[in-house]
């Protein structure tokens, strides 16, 4: 269904279904025409098996992503939404919806039973509250994606585009330098949304590598030592990961120095590197207590 950038379509077919937009649910439409085929432009679908959408709405970038003639399957947490998906994509053969939490739900699954495998790429207008949780799903999930394409709150994107090591960074910046190549694309003025949001927007794309730069002994220790370690961010990296992850400080700070990290040293200061590094001091101190 075409003119779903118009307000006056959009607020017409929510009236009729007796819907309004949730507050709860981050719920703002894209009523700038010119969005959506940008973001669908770039979204690589047409080097892989199919996309993945996040929060479809009403379905303005999921009717732009089927033009493609690739598979879309579209996931809604609403399900108030879905009588209205199902009457703007009623032209749309190649989408599926899918009622759920991307958060709770099997991607791996989901990719294995809906695109024999993958890869398949994702792309969304992301709700701004879950912004950082699906972005760390995706890339920490080992899913066969080929990249990632979303429209988030600006602020957020410079903090995803900032790598580890600078003040901007996060320990979302852990995985995205580690699985990606990030990008902001463009800005998206507040007034492209129905109702408006407070802020302004911009589309970010992290191109899925095939190798990871840096080599870490424990991925999934990676991650949590980042996320420990931006846990509490104004103390020293050796105060947060003890706090976070129950290990004495005594061997996190023994740890810290082999490999070969600056004592005092707060989370934003280790670059990419350092937390590889710190990985596999622990992963090899694990391996030995393991032994003994």
């Amino acid at each position: 269904m075409s003119g779903l950038s118009d307000p006056g379509v959009i607020r017409e077919i929510l009236a009729r279904h007796g819907l309004r937009l949730s507050k709860s649910f981050g719920q703002n439409f894209l009523i700038n025409p010119s969005v959506c085929p940008r973001m669908a432009a770039a979204c690589g679908i047409e080097s892989c098996e199919g996309v993945i959408e996040v929060g479809p709405g009403a379905g303005v970038l999921t009717w732009e992503l089927a033009r493609s003639g690739k598979k879309v399957v579209a996931v809604e947490l609403d399900r108030r939404l879905l009588p209205v998906l199902q009457e703007t994509l009623a032209d749309c053969p190649n989408v599926e919806l899918v009622q759920g939490d991307i958060l709770k739900l099997d991607l791996a699954q989901l990719i294995a039973e809906r695109f024999a495998g993958g890869p398949v790429c994702v792309c969304a207008n992301l709700p701004y509250y879950i912004t950082t949780p699906v972005i760390m799903t995706l890339l920490e999930g080992g899913l066969p994606l080929t990249g990632i394409t979303v429209m988030v709150q600006k602020e957020a994107a410079q903090r995803l585009c900032a790598p580890p090591g600078v003040r901007e960074c996060g320990a979302v910046s852990v995985s995205v330098y580690y699985r990606s190549r990030p990008q902001m694309l463009f800005q998206v003025a507040r007034g492209s949304f129905l109702p408006p949001p407070q802020v302004d927007s911009a589309v970010v794309r992290f191109e899925m590598l095939a190798r990871p730069p840096v080599e870490a002994a424990d991925e999934a220790l990676l991650f949590r030592l980042a996320r420990g370690a931006f846990a509490q961010r104004r103390k020293t990296a050796a105060n947060s990961i003890s706090a976070a992850l129950g290990l004495p400080k005594a061997v996190v700070e023994q740890a810290i120095s082999a490999a070969g990290i600056a004592a005092g040293a707060r989370a934003e200061q280790l670059r990419l590197e350092d937390f590889a590094a710190l990985t596999r001091v622990l992963a090899e101190r694990g391996k030995r207590d393991d032994r003994d």
